[in-house]
């Protein structure tokens, strides 16, 4: 039986489909790409040409897009195209070529923050990134345990960040727009040949990445305008009980007189201190006792870098490439952790009077809240959390595709700077580090979710059909519940450490212009009245996405990965042919249709 606690939430962007072009991919087994551009322009001549950056041009000049696809007797085909062209995802020069942020802001005309999200440009070049070489390692600190000095000198940089001129590049609204145009449709894949198509660092594997470089950045930036070399960002711990408030340092108005600079007026004023983050918020209140709110928080934490983050892509998201749309990129999965705790806190913070739930609540206003780098702090250390388990799949993305992606970023001599993704997977290259009690043992570690009794548990669930028996897509304007047939049943300890088990709930498709929410059970065979709460192991985990799009209504697609293998532990079930899979829609599901819903194993590293 299930209550109206909710799940895990993620998040989803929407970017208009593009109808004027095609992309043609031939792929190598190594996961590089090729990509060609079919555009129906007037100009027949220029169109007949592939769009490539400078550096692939090199290896395949001024050639014909019509001779490339004429087929196997052409002079390229997908068995003979170089395999050296690969295609990550490359940012361009963010100062020449931007574009006003419109996606993902659903009221525009009452929107409280400005869609003119381009950086200022100085007129320079871009230069490669350069590993710092000082021997000061910054260390990260929690945001509710922070000195006084810590505090102090944190309020003292945001200030002097917030006196520069808003077109200086340092500037607290500068730093801000940043996450709007990589966010909401500022830049697009023109260095890559795909200059209609808009880059989007969310829901998928850029997630991390990007992140971790946009605060690499801004803390460096605050460090020397306060002349601090040792000068380190807070993060807010919200994976241990004591840290699970909003740190107070944020909170008041004013300190001593004078303005607050870590204030930020929308915020949801039901979520000041004292109260609990919730990290499955879904837009509305618990209301439960805040020592079961830290052991649901607990057991997401647990769920995000153990239970659904048991493989690559599971925990980084779906492959993004160049000549992919933003969502619709073929694994169209969103990471554990960006789809769990980082979302709920999103919205948890966002203020739910704004039109768009600014700041926290929409990627374009998000950097306008300080609270918002304190927050990806902590995401940022969950990744460091994540591979520090050692378990058999936490690594890191080795394909090219996601080694070479890049971004463009203001460094902290205002220097246009190149990075590229594996140059951040080593943050002691980075000179920063988190501070961490190192007697600890993480509580989330311990907050495995407890084994269901098999006396609460009924030894049927009744007449449910298989996915045969379905005809998909399927609706879920009502609770769906199925069947799936699973690829072995009792796997020994051997056989799990090799491969994980994994529901996929593929095709999801909605619509963008509102918020999406539904929750994912498996075995749910309690008895009447035992209600199985986010705390419980039956709880597999959530799909939300928060609304994108650019003032009209489309329909989007996704999909959700969801750990097994200690789920039918933890339920009795590891010996049941079939898992009962039950989908319970909670807001916006209306017209939100399913494709499949498959179980595999997925092989670990």
């Amino acid at each position: 039986m299930m209550s109206s606690l909710l799940p895990i939430s993620s998040t989803l962007s929407a970017f208009p489909s593009r109808t004027t072009q095609l992309a043609f991919k031939a792929r190598t087994n190594q996961t590089q790409g090729f990509r060609v551009s079919c555009n129906n322009a007037q100009d027949e001549q220029n169109d007949n040409k592939i769009i490539l950056p400078e550096s692939q041009k090199l290896v395949l000049p001024n050639v014909d897009r019509r001779n490339l696809l004429i087929g196997l007797g052409g002079l390229y085909t997908a068995a003979n195209l170089p395999g050296a062209i690969a295609a990550p995802i490359t940012s361009p020069d963010i100062t020449s070529i931007c574009k006003d942020a419109n996606s993902g802001i659903g009221d525009i005309v009452g929107a409280v923050r400005t869609r003119k999200c381009c950086p200022p440009s100085l007129g320079k070049t871009i230069k490669p990134f350069v590993f710092p070489t000082e021997t000061t390692v910054r260390k990260r600190w929690p945001a509710h345990a922070g000195t006084k000095k810590q505090v102090d000198d944190y309020r003292r940089a945001i200030q002097a960040m917030r006196d520069l001129p808003d077109d200086h590049p340092h500037s607290f609204v500068s730093q801000a727009k940043i996450h709007c145009a990589y966010c909401n449709g500022g830049y697009t894949q023109v260095d890559s040949g795909f200059p209609e198509i808009d880059i989007q660092i969310h829901n998928s594997w850029l997630f991390f990445p990007f992140h971790r470089w946009y605060l690499y950045f801004y803390e460096r930036i605050l460090g020397k305008l306060i002349n601090e070399p040792s000068f380190a960002l807070p993060f807010w711990k919200w994976d241990d009980p004591a840290g699970m408030p909003m740190p107070e340092m944020f909170v008041a108005e004013t300190v001593d007189g004078q303005p607050n600079s870590l204030y930020d007026v929308y915020r949801d004023s039901r979520h000041l201190p004292p109260a609990i983050v919730d990290l499955d918020f879904d837009g509305k209140d618990k209301n439960i006792p805040d020592q079961q709110q830290r052991a649901c928080n607990l057991a997401t934490v647990y769920r995000d870098l153990v239970r659904n983050g048991g493989d690559t892509l599971s925990f980084f998201g779906g492959e993004y490439v160049a000549g992919d749309q933003p969502v619709a990129n073929g694994a169209k999965s969103v990471g554990s952790v960006e789809a769990g705790s980082h979302t709920a806190v999103h919205r948890w913070v966002g203020d739910t009077t704004q039109p768009n739930n600014e700041d926290m609540g929409n990627f374009y206003s998000a950097g306008y809240d300080p609270v918002f780098y304190c927050h990806h702090a902590n995401v940022d250390r969950t990744w460091k959390l994540w591979k520090d388990l050692g378990l058999p799949g936490h690594v890191e993305p080795t394909s090219p595709d996601w080694l070479n992606a890049s971004y463009v970023f203001y460094d902290e001599n205002q220097e246009l700077v190149r990075v590229y993704n594996k140059d951040c997977v080593d943050i002691g290259k980075l000179k920063y580090t988190f501070l961490e009690n190192s007697k600890e043992v993480f509580p989330w570690r311990k907050s495995r979710p407890a084994k269901r009794s098999i006396t609460d548990q009924v030894a049927s669930t009744g007449d449910v059909p298989t996915v045969d028996q379905l005809k998909f897509p399927v609706s879920l304007d009502n609770i769906l519940k199925v069947r799936v047939k699973r690829p072995a049943v009792n796997r020994s300890k051997e056989d799990k450490a090799k491969a994980n088990e994994i529901l996929l709930v593929n095709g999801i498709k909605f619509d963008s212009d509102k918020f999406v929410k539904f929750d994912v059970f498996v075995n749910d065979k309690v008895k009447d009245g035992v209600f199985t709460t986010p705390c419980d192991p039956e709880y597999a985990g959530g799909f939300a996405q928060i609304p994108h799009n650019d003032m009209k209504k489309m329909s989007m697609s996704s999909a959700g990965r969801f750990g097994l293998t200690e789920l039918l532990e933890d339920t009795n079930t590891e010996g049941e042919e079939y898992a009962t899979v039950t989908l319970v829609p909670r807001v916006g599901c209306e017209d939100l249709t399913i494709g499949e819903i498959s179980i595999k194993l997925i092989p670990l590293s």
